[in-house]
């Protein structure tokens, strides 16, 4: 856990150590993936006003007794470039845990059609995983803050 665990610290400026154990030493017979559409950048007032939006991703392990491998987390733009990978190893959530990758205002690479891929193991079957951004932003004296929930890209278990 500690290689898994200082790379994910060196890579995420968030620290969610607490949420983190050790990697299961048994295989990891199912796996699975998610695509989650972020936007930090959308285009507002017939396209004449860009309004751009702080991201946060959540990977929550929905299971109370297994721990989740998360294998990586991956940031993409509009046209599908890879803006960033955020795990060069993977990382064990705890049961019941998150961790979270913030992306700042600032931070328009992703552009409108930003996304994200998740991609995450366990040596057995659980809960599936609950993975979703969270926008905020806003222009003048309106904010505004909304959900995008992951979709399942695929899930692959023993035969």
């Amino acid at each position: 856990m500690q290689m898994g665990l200082a790379v994910a610290m060196l890579l995420c400026p968030q620290n969610f150590a607490d949420s983190l154990t050790a990697l299961p030493k048994e295989d990891l017979g199912v796996s699975g993936g998610f695509y989650v559409p972020a936007y930090s950048s959308v285009a507002m007032s017939h396209g004449k006003l860009r309004v751009d939006f702080s991201v946060t991703l959540s990977v929550h392990n929905a299971s109370e007794t297994q721990p989740l491998v998360v294998k990586r987390i991956a940031y993409f733009d509009t046209a599908g470039k890879q803006v960033e990978s955020y795990l060069k190893a993977p990382v064990a959530l705890k049961p019941l845990a998150t961790v979270s990758i913030f992306i700042p205002t600032d931070d328009v690479r992703g552009g409108t059609g930003a996304n994200f891929i998740v991609d995450w193991a366990a040596t057995g079957e659980l809960a599936e995983p609950a993975v979703e951004a969270l926008m905020v932003g806003g222009v003048a004296n309106a904010h505004y803050a909304f959900i995008s929930q992951g979709r399942p890209t695929r899930t692959v278990g023993k035969k």
